[in-house]
């Protein structure tokens, strides 16, 4: 293999790392308004890399035609500058980014270096495409073609995904001003799954809203400016009037395999912060009156077959997930020393069009490739995001709601039942199976969130007058497989009745 292909494919191993690892996984970039101009670059780029692989995959530019080469190469560094200037508009890079677009940046003009001199022999040819396939390398720069081009099809449809949601905001009448005396709600991970769901929520109902972000540039892009937006909270002044805080923020789950490290950086990514909620809390002149703290199903564990938790069943120790979400909630509880109403939501698996467990499995329903993991039989409590959205809301609402919540649907179904009613969405069947023991081997402990499930009951939200919007699992699924806009007008024309209004009618 010559220097320059093994420098181009280099190029393009570290250019899907960093798609992959920081663009998607860290940054979300695809569920953020405040990205589409960066995303919109990284799809105009990843269309010219298809164009390069392929074209040097199989034949050699001569004459004019390399001119035609070097003005890709050269519209590829314009696009990259532009995307260095947008990502310091737009948010804040962490260490391991920067220093992984220097290597992408060195690689690059290494890959130019290389290439200057076969332009220059080209350019010397009569004009016109020469063969020049070189077997197995051709077929692997094809193979990246494709995947570059797939990519970049992704980017686009997210870049007028976001558009169109961006559109649908500014067709909403202008909600009133915020009086900046008026006592606000602090919510951490505000700018994830659940987080956004909640501030669209709180600010149509003219709540005054802080925002802690680890990335105050990105969150005030795509919250605009009628909220606050607050890097740490040492940036809170003493005499701020804050009602509630809402804590969401936390590591994913499900993702990267549970070492120990792992593990440990799920605990703290929780607990630490909700420490600093209590130093914040002793710190304001006017403590809060609630924490509503997110938690989940998996403080039971993996009970026995047969078994229904409700809020008063017990943890787990020894099983990872029960382990830390018993973790989190003792933390939370310490709230109450400080005079907070504490209000612990377990909640099972959050169903939402654009993040979470959803999209995925949507996919590959859509595609005919429904799966059934290991005999199906475990269970699968789930909940909607509109009602996820609608339990906070709650919990925030009613002074007589305290300690643990189960904020599941009434519905319970099995992994094997979900998969089947997914499938059935997009008019398809779930016709396939996933053993049980390779994803054991291969997840490990953490295969136990897709092959072990608990049976539970939301006891004190159905004695508590708590109304779901989605109750059942079909028409949660149908609206979910309907198309956004559509979606959008139902959500409006249900005039952002929550819960608790409903339950008061």
């Amino acid at each position: 293999m010559h220097i320059l292909d093994a420098v181009l494919i280099l190029q393009a191993l570290l250019g899907a790392f960093d798609n992959l690892w920081h663009h998607e996984w860290a940054a979300r970039l695809p569920q953020r308004r405040g990205a589409r101009r960066e995303l919109a670059l990284h799809a105009g780029r990843e269309a010219l890399y298809g164009a390069l692989f392929l074209g040097l995959a199989w034949w050699s530019w001569h004459g004019a035609l390399a001119v035609a080469v070097a003005a890709v190469l050269a519209v590829e560094v314009v696009i990259t500058m532009t995307d260095f200037l947008e990502e310091d508009r737009t948010r804040q890079l962490p260490p391991f980014e920067r220093w992984l677009h220097t290597v992408l940046t060195i690689s690059y003009g290494l890959f130019l270096g290389l290439m200057a001199p076969r332009l220059l022999e080209w350019w010397q040819q009569p004009t016109g495409l020469a063969p020049a396939g070189r077997g197995l390398t051709s077929w692997l720069f094809t193979a990246m073609a494709v995947a570059v081009w797939a990519w970049s099809v992704r980017n686009a449809l997210a870049v007028h995904r976001l558009g169109r949601e961006a559109a649908a905001l500014q067709e909403q009448p202008a909600l009133p001003p915020v009086p900046r005396h008026a006592a606000a709600v602090l919510i951490t991970g505000a700018t994830g799954f659940v987080g956004q769901a909640l501030v669209r929520r709180l600010r149509a109902q003219g709540r005054r809203l802080i925002v802690l972000s680890r990335d105050p540039r990105q969150a005030r892009l795509q919250f605009g400016a009628d909220i606050a937006v607050v890097g740490t909270l040492d940036d809170i002044a003493a005499e701020t009037r804050i009602e509630a805080f809402v804590h969401l923020a936390g590591a994913r789950v499900l993702g990267r395999p549970w070492t120990r490290a792992r593990r440990r950086e799920l605990l703290e990514s929780r607990t630490r912060l909700t420490e600093q909620l209590h130093r914040l809390a002793r710190r304001l002149e006017r403590p809060p009156a609630v924490l509503v703290a997110a938690s989940a199903v998996g403080f039971y564990g993996v009970p026995e077959a047969g078994v229904v938790c409700d809020e008063r069943s017990p943890a787990q120790p020894g099983v990872f997930q029960s382990d830390l979400c018993a973790a989190v909630e003792h933390e939370a509880m310490r709230m109450e020393a400080v005079g907070l109403r504490v209000v612990r939501l377990r909640f099972g698996v959050i169903l939402g069009r654009h993040d979470g467990a959803y999209p995925m499995q949507a996919f590959a329903a859509r595609l005919g490739l429904g799966a059934r993991l290991g005999d199906g039989r475990q269970p699968m409590p789930w909940i909607h995001l509109d009602d996820a959205v609608g339990f906070i809301d709650w919990a925030l609402r009613r002074p007589d709601v305290r300690g643990a919540v189960n904020a599941v649907a009434p519905d319970r179904c099995s992994q094997a039942g979900f998969s089947t009613a997914l499938a059935a969405s997009f008019g398809r069947r779930a016709w396939m199976r996933m053993p049980a023991a390779p994803l054991r081997r291969l997840a490990g402990e953490m295969s136990t969130l897709m092959l072990d499930g608990q049976e539970v009951v939301a006891h004190i939200a159905q004695t508590g007058g708590f109304v779901h919007r989605f109750p059942t699992l079909a028409p949660a699924l149908r609206e979910l497989a309907s198309h956004p806009r559509s979606a959008v007008r139902m959500s409006r024309s249900d005039g952002g009745r929550t819960a608790d209004d409903a339950a008061s009618m």
